[in-house]
């Protein structure tokens, strides 16, 4: 039964200790500041570019198939 007891209060003090040493870190980080914005615009250009490349795309895959039914229809 003793040792139960001392098992119990080892574990106790164990994580009393990793609380303790971790508690510190976690007030540290929420006390920092925000960092500052990284992106200088460049990011949000090649996005829309991304986006406007692929709507030409589509629109160019929906086009074709139109001009290519009215041409067949000679053959």
């Amino acid at each position: 039964m003793a040792s139960t007891k001392n098992s119990v209060v080892l574990v106790a003090l164990l994580i009393a200790f990793v609380f303790a040493v971790i508690s510190p870190f976690a007030c540290a980080q929420s006390l920092a500041p925000a960092p500052s914005p990284t992106s200088d615009g460049t990011s949000i250009d090649q996005g829309i570019a991304y986006l406007l490349m692929v709507l030409a795309l589509l629109l160019t895959y929906l086009i074709h198939p139109l001009d290519a039914s009215s041409s067949s229809s000679f053959f």
